[in-house]
């Protein structure tokens, strides 16, 4: 990988910029300007110049802006002015924000609406379960400085995230934090639960059959009984103040968000309870009062929403286990060959080139080759394939994978965040951070949905109180329970816990799905185009078969070994199965040819020892004016070997026809069953193949493809994947990625197949970490059951709220049917989150159809 393709992958752009510096009359005065800006974070190059008065400045506009310079070199003494350079393109600048206090649907929406209103950014992305902003933005008109303020101002806390700490130590850190909220919340329900017992059997005791001694009985005691009500919610209402803190600042900002209802919901139901205490502490109707208290009301909602969010938590905190379990993989240490010794040292200070050695049990710290010795090498982490794969000298293994086996030495080549597994753990990170459009309607409901909650609550209590003529306690009930049964967060979460834990299982299975756009793409497709070489077939072309067209006695044994030395010059991947088929059948010691021309889109011609020799097609031996190629019986049999999926080459020497070769390359064992499996999923299938016509219909048939486009050069694939979205059909295109990229890119969605790992990461929409084309329905069938879960979250989300909150205020009880306690109602909602996290979670156990299971 070189490093403009690094830099790519981290989403970190250099910017480089030029400033006029005003003041400058010395070196001095250059000197410490130059000082003063090299110092700052994030700044890779500062040069100035004291004659043209100029600085030029490369910076990493993630960590620090254009204003971050001007002010340093403001404060060395100087001024500077950013100047506009003629012809500039500003490339876009990506970065990912940590968010911190959002605790609803409209939270996100708020801060995505927040920065996606600034100039300057191009795209803004919030993911409420994993906690973090994504953005693009342009660097000349945008800086992270600017974006942190803007969502501060929003009433939430943003932290810039690294690139290098994106993919190591942040997420620990953010895991860690979830951890250390997980067991906050758990101390804090223990103690809730402590005062909220006494005070649940204090309140509803006697509804249920437990009579309370008369020291504390309402109708002998309500002084007692209000007071120890009061004394057991005070602290659980402390307990929870982080409710108010964080539900009413946003309140007198007028961005309410799901904080504000519990917060309004408990806290008038507290004071309005405190109130009647006072008037029992004055003596007016100190018997009616202590009926009218709601103190039980207040506390126990604070702690089922906490209970709730215990939950929630918890399963957030699980669909992010399957990158954690990758991060797991790489190994802390590595034993580095020094001098001849041996010496353990941190995996980070490897470097490309060193040499390491390698023990059976041990994790390979880094990607390299294998330079001496053999070994079988666990990939499943890579591929999804459970039987080992065995490593000989030259061949490539990767960081993280397992040694079972024999002991070896490699050579690192490539270390830190350009090896697979780093690279499979940010691709996995930012599919996670991503959305699907079918969240768009949920984002754009949760921005407005508090606030209409808040009129829904105040429109039924007032509604009660002054048309239905009900008391006022009545309806102070029911604004308590329509502002707590309202759920965004449920709204909130749909989406990303299931985009979260379909990619994560996903690259458990060696199916790396890029994004949530690609998930939803996959779910709608209507045909997959199949890439031949290498996807449908094998990818290994070998000789199969050599036929004596001139009834020469021994003209095989004497011309094989002379188009074997032809085709030693040539590149060609056919030529490459000739020769080395014509070496398995006890040939060896080839002539080099005297001259060489290879004829693209024919054949090659060489001269060997004074003979001419052709190997190609019919255009190539017509080319010559070689007679023989229109005869019945060397026609019939080139037809009998492309019906075969065989592709003929003719071998003539000094004008003659002699030989009839037949290369194949054989269909992959699944092919058949996998082409039937789409055809029933509904998908219909077509194969794409520069291949000549008879011979590509004859692997089609084999295949049970009916739809082929063959003789197609690898430039024009993309136009016939856009011949067929012309017919209105939403297109997958399956393909190596290796000469397949335009097509990829051209189709709705591209599948890299990964037999080449390396170059399959960079392309594709979805990346087939095996060659096993079962993989293509493994990624189909995951995007098909994750879209599914989304949907199920989002109509469970909306059904909840479209009923919840009619009953909440009082609906049922208009025709005769019971009104909604506002415990009951917090309650149902606590678990309304649980609830579609949960449901998310049943992604963590997919299994694939076919047999590919991990």
């Amino acid at each position: 990988m070189n490093s403009a393709e690094a830099a790519e992958i981290k989403q970190q752009e250099e910017t480089k910029r030029t400033f006029r510096i005003k003041g400058m009359h010395c070196a001095a005065c250059s000197s410490r300007v130059e000082k003063a800006v090299s110092g700052l974070t994030g700044v890779r190059e500062a040069a100035v110049n004291l004659a043209t008065e100029r600085m030029s400045v490369a910076y990493d506009p993630q960590i620090l802006g254009q204003d971050d310079i001007e002010s340093a070199v403001s404060k060395a003494g100087y001024e500077a002015e950013a100047e506009e350079e003629p012809g500039e393109v500003q490339s876009e600048a990506r970065v990912e924000l940590a968010i911190k206090g959002m605790h609803c649907a409209a939270c996100s929406s708020r801060v995505e609406r927040a920065l996606s209103g600034l100039d300057g950014v191009r795209e803004a992305s919030v993911n409420l379960a994993s906690e973090k902003a994504q953005i693009t933005y342009d660097p000349s008109l945008m800086d992270t400085q600017t974006l942190t303020q803007t969502v501060g101002r929003a009433g939430y806390e943003a932290q810039v995230l690294q690139s290098e700490a994106r993919e190591g130590a942040a997420p620990e850190v953010q895991d860690r934090e979830m951890q250390e909220r997980v067991e906050d919340l758990k101390r804090r329900l223990f103690l809730y639960l402590f005062l909220a017992v006494p005070l649940f059997v204090l309140s509803m005791g006697e509804m249920l059959g437990m009579p309370l001694p008369a020291a504390l009985a309402p109708e002998t005691s309500p002084l007692a009984f209000g007071a120890v009500q009061f004394l057991l919610t005070a602290p659980i209402i402390w307990l929870g103040r982080f409710f108010y803190t964080q539900g009413l600042p946003p309140l007198l900002r007028m961005a309410p968000n799901m904080d504000t209802l519990i917060a309004v919901g408990t806290g008038a139901a507290f004071v309005y309870s405190t109130w009647n205490l006072g008037e029992i502490i004055a003596g007016h109707f100190p018997v009616e009062r202590a009926g009218d208290l709601y103190f039980d009301s207040a506390a126990i909602i604070i702690v089922l929403i906490t209970l709730g969010r215990y939950f929630e938590n918890r399963s957030k905190a699980r669909t992010t286990d399957a990158v954690r379990q990758l991060m797991q993989l790489r190994p802390e240490t590595a034993t580095l060959i020094r001098g001849g010794e041996e010496v353990t040292v941190p995996v980070a200070e490897i470097q490309p080139g060193d040499l390491l050695q390698v023990r059976p049990g041990e994790r390979i710290p880094v990607d390299g080759r294998v330079v001496e010795g053999t070994s079988s090498i666990d990939e499943s982490m890579l591929t999804g394939e459970s039987l080992p794969v065995s490593k000989t000298p030259q061949d490539w293994v990767y960081s993280g994978t397992y040694n079972q086996h024999g002991a070896f030495r490699l050579q690192a080549e490539k270390v830190g965040g350009e090896t697979v597994l780093s690279r499979i753990i940010r691709l996995v990170r930012e599919a996670q951070g991503s959305k699907a459009p079918i969240a768009n309607l949920a984002d754009r409901v949760s921005l407005y949905f508090v606030p209409a909650v808040i009129c829904a609550a105040i429109v039924a209590g007032s509604a009660w109180f002054l048309l239905g003529g009900a008391e006022f306690s009545f309806s102070l009930r029911i604004f308590v329970a329509v502002m707590v049964i309202a759920c965004p967060c449920a709204l909130g979460l749909a989406t990303p816990t299931a985009i979260m834990t379909g990619t994560g299982r996903g690259a458990q299975l060696g199916v790396l799905i890029k994004s949530g756009q690609a998930l939803e793409t996959a779910k709608g497709l209507q045909a997959v185009i199949l890439d031949k070489t290498g996807t449908l077939t094998e990818g290994k072309p070998s000789l199969r078969e050599t036929i004596s067209l001139s009834g020469e006695e021994g003209a095989q044994e004497r011309l094989l070994p002379l188009i074997a030395g032809v085709e030693n010059e040539s590149e060609h991947p056919l030529a490459r199965a000739v020769v080395d088929g014509i070496r398995s059948k006890g040939y060896g010691n080839f002539p080099r040819p005297d001259s060489f021309q290879a004829l693209p889109g024919k054949g090659v011609r060489a001269e060997i020892g004074g003979r001419e020799i052709l190997l190609g097609n019919t255009e190539l031996m017509r080319a010559y004016s070689v007679p023989g190629t229109e005869e019945e019986g060397v026609a019939s049999r080139m037809q009998e070997l492309a019906d075969r999926g065989r592709t003929p080459l003719l071998a003539a020497e000094d004008g003659h026809l002699i030989l009839l070769l037949g290369v194949g390359d054989e269909l992959k064992p699944e092919a058949k069953g996998v082409v039937s499996s789409l055809h029933k999923r509904g998908l219909q299938v077509a194969m794409l193949t520069g291949d000549n016509e008879r011979t590509a219909r004859a692997v089609a048939r084999q295949a049970g493809i009916d739809r082929v486009m063959a003789e197609v050069l690898p430039e024009n694939k993309a136009s016939e994947v856009s011949r067929l979205q012309g017919q209105g059909l939403e297109v997958a295109m399956v393909g190596d990625g290796i000469n397949d990229a335009p097509a990829l890119a051209q189709a709705d969605l591209g599948i890299s197949m990964g037999s080449g790992i390396d170059v399959a990461m960079e392309s594709g929409d979805i990346v087939l970490m095996h060659s096993d084309l079962r993989q293509v329905l493994t990624a189909i069938d995951l995007s098909r059951a994750t879209v599914k879960n989304i949907k199920q979250n989002l109509f469970w989300a909306f059904i909840y709220n479209s009923l919840g909150i009619p009953v909440a205020a009082g609906v049922l009880f208009l025709f005769g049917g019971p009104t909604l306690s506002p415990m009951i109602a917090a309650g149902a909602m606590a678990m309304s989150s649980v609830s579609v996290v949960s449901n998310a979670l049943r992604l963590r156990w997919y299994q694939p159809k076919e047999s590919l299971r991990v």
